[in-house]
């Protein structure tokens, strides 16, 4: 039964941008049907799908902007690590959920429709599990139904603190789970997922999981889920996985695991040309997160030549410095012209629209990764609609491929004015529908605790 109605000035459609179209939503909040018309609730303005973002850690929106202070020596990853684990150690349930409603607050507002929550943070600040094993992830799913947007849970799988099986440190204590412990929590979730939410795995890392403890997990759990993984995200990465076992990481996690389609590598950055083509080969999605990337000094990805070999991408915030996917995508597509002192560089080809090219990627990839059905404007896809405002100051006298590349490259978040999920309108004239009680909650929380 169709249920809602609407009437498109302009809407990017899989094969182009089309204008004064009628979308016809379901009682599910799926896309029925696509036709000519003017009989709807009218949508004045750019219409574009959603998008997913594929990796989150939501606990990391407490410390944004806390960590930008220099330390006595040299800084990089490993000790903002340690800053992260000191913010990790002070959540408990409530702030989390609180914290996490903020984040994916933020997600809608900016034209994330979905969100990947890679949540590795499980058990209470002294390590003792909390009586229901999964709480913590259940209060992230808890957040992503009270904000409207679509989770896919990635309970992590985290049981040791480097390669080879080594003991995990103090700062870890909240995270560590053995195989046993880690399915009771994915179980946990699993009764709790529902409607456009998923469920998937994720081995926090090369350094945190073993072949056997991985392989256990994934035995026990469904063949076709999300996996996603954290890979070859800094070089003392890299040489620590060859010191251990004479392989790069994404050699070792190819050669190791049936790595397909369902499989996203996030981060990937420090790749050998053998890795860059067998990543690509593998079809799985490599997860950028190009803002945190560039925040944590991690280096910078081969997308050009990952991308020019067939490889399928998507985008994500991670550590929510900022939650942007125009910041991601402009960050992305910097870094390439940076590396290779060109402009352009992730264009599809000549006369190709940058930004448009940039962005139908991450919506393919980003889908592809969480498992959702998302990812285009399509019948039979999920109703998310990101709505740009034609009279932002960066969109006026831009149309179709010119206003996502102005978008990208210019307007920012600003330029997003209203949002829907699965039909439902969650974002309006550029705020939550519910921005005063998931603000005033948030705010709370921060007084608390910093």
């Amino acid at each position: 039964m169709t249920i809602r109605k609407f009437k498109c000035d302009s809407v990017l459609l899989p094969d182009g941008w089309a204008c004064d179209v009628v979308i016809h939503v379901d009682a599910a909040g799926l896309i029925a049907e696509i036709m000519p018309g003017s009989d709807g609730e009218h949508v004045s303005g750019i219409v574009i799908a959603g998008m997913a973002n594929l990796h989150s850690h939501a606990h990391q929106r407490l410390m944004q902007g806390l960590a930008e202070r220099a330390g006595p020596g040299a800084d990089s990853f490993w000790t903002w690590r340690e800053v992260m684990y000191s913010f990790a150690l002070k959540l408990g349930p409530e702030d989390l959920q609180a914290v996490a409603a903020q984040a994916y607050a933020e997600m809608l507002c900016a034209g994330f429709t979905s969100v990947g929550e890679f949540q590795y943070l499980h058990h209470q600040p002294d390590g003792t599990p909390y009586a229901n094993r999964a709480e913590l992830s259940l209060r992230c799913l808890a957040a992503a139904e009270d904000v409207g947007i679509a989770a896919t849970m990635l309970p992590v799988l985290y049981s040791h603190g480097g390669f080879g099986g080594q003991a995990p440190n103090a700062g870890q204590r909240r995270f560590i789970n053995d195989t046993a412990g880690f399915i009771k929590i994915y179980e946990g979730v699993q009764k709790a997922v529902h409607g456009h939410h998923r469920l998937g795995v994720a081995p926090h890392s090369l350094r945190a999981v073993t072949k056997l403890g991985l392989d256990a997990v994934l035995a026990a759990t469904p063949e076709q889920q999300p996996i996603h993984i954290h890979i070859a995200e800094q070089t003392k990465e890299v040489d620590d996985c060859l010191a251990w076992c004479g392989q790069r990481p994404v050699d070792y996690l190819l050669q190791n695991f049936a790595v397909q389609d369902n499989w996203c590598a996030i981060h990937a950055t420090h790749l050998s040309d053998q890795e860059v083509t067998a990543l690509a080969a593998s079809r799985a999605v490599v997860g950028l997160c190009p803002t945190t990337e560039a925040n944590l000094g991690d280096g910078i990805f081969p997308a050009r030549t990952f991308l020019d070999q067939g490889g399928a991408m998507g985008i994500g915030s991670d550590s929510h410095i900022t939650i942007s996917p125009s910041e991601d995508l402009r960050m992305l597509e910097y870094s390439q012209r940076l590396l290779h002192r060109t402009r352009n560089a992730l264009a599809n080809g000549p006369g190709q629209s940058t930004g448009r090219s940039l962005f139908e990627r991450a919506l393919k990839g980003g889908a592809q990764a969480l498992g959702q059905n998302m990812g285009a404007i399509a019948v039979g896809k999920r109703a998310d609609f990101v709505v740009l405002n034609p009279d932002h100051h960066a969109l006026i006298g831009r149309s179709q491929d010119s206003a996502i590349d102005a978008w990208i490259f210019s307007g920012g978040n600003s330029c997003v004015r209203d949002v829907y999920v699965g039909g439902k309108q969650v974002v309006k004239d550029g705020a939550h529908v519910a921005a005063a009680a998931i603000t005033k909650n948030f705010k709370q929380t921060i007084a608390r605790l910093i």
